[in-house]
C-alpha cells in the first residue's frame, strides 16, 4: 500500500513559478512509476508528466518546455516543477503512483493517487 500526499499547490500571476511535491509512505518507491495529472473544473482528469522507475520520462504537449518533473528516490518525493505558468493551467494536481508499467497517459494505469493540491493561475 502506498500514500500520497501533495503539497506546494497556491495562487500564482501568469508566467510565475511553483513547485509541486508528492511524499509517498510505504516500501519500494524507487520501483513504482510516478505520475503527476490534473483536473479542472467540468472538465476529465488529464496526463501532465511522468517519471517511470528507468527514469524515462514524458510529458504532455501542453507542458513541454514549461515543466519539469524528478524524483528523489532517498526520500519517496517525486517533484513537479512549474515555469511560465498559464491561466490554463489552473487545476487540481493529482499525483499517482503505477505498480507496473502501462498506458503513462491514461488515469487507470495507476494504482494509488493522492488527495490533490489546487493550482490557480491569475491573469
Amino acid at each position: 500500500q502506498v500514500q500520497l500526499v501533495e503539497s506546494g499547490g497556491g495562487l500564482v500571476q501568469a508566467g510565475g513559478s511553483l513547485r509541486l511535491s508528492c511524499a509517498a509512505s510505504g516500501r519500494a518507491f524507487s520501483t513504482y512509476n510516478m505520475g503527476w495529472f490534473r483536473q479542472a473544473p467540468g472538465k476529465e482528469r488529464e496526463f501532465v508528466a511522468v517519471i517511470q522507475w528507468s527514469g524515462r520520462i514524458y510529458y504532455a504537449d501542453s507542458v513541454k518546455g514549461r515543466f519539469t518533473i524528478a524524483r528523489d528516490n532517498a526520500k519517496n518525493t517525486v517533484y513537479l516543477q512549474m515555469n511560465s505558468l498559464k491561466p490554463e493551467d489552473t487545476a487540481v494536481y493529482y499525483c499517482a503512483a503505477a505498480q507496473e508499467t502501462g498506458p503513462y497517459s491514461m488515469p487507470r494505469t495507476y494504482d494509488y493517487w493522492g488527495q490533490g493540491t489546487q493550482v490557480t493561475v491569475s491573469s
